[in-house]
């Protein structure tokens, strides 16, 4: 018995019949096309700009993106 009542000998001849009606190369495709996808997402959500509220330009000073606000560098003495 195999999942949920489906024997292994049903999961074939399904198998077979959708790469019968799709083939192998587009099957192919839709798996990498769902793979490229999937790095995608997870890319960005590992880059999100929630994890970088706060941004620091060329002059020093820190720009908040939520805010909106400039901050200008803290003075060192």
């Amino acid at each position: 018995m195999g999942f949920g009542g489906i024997s292994i000998w049903q999961l074939l001849i399904v198998l077979l019949i959708v790469v019968m009606l799709f083939g192998t190369k587009r099957l192919k495709n839709l798996g990498s096309d769902l793979g490229d996808a999937i790095k995608g997402f997870r890319k960005s959500m590992d880059n999100s700009d929630a994890d970088k509220p706060a941004v620091e330009d060329g002059k020093g000073q820190t720009i908040d993106a939520q805010a909106g606000k400039v901050e200008e560098p803290a003075k060192k003495d």
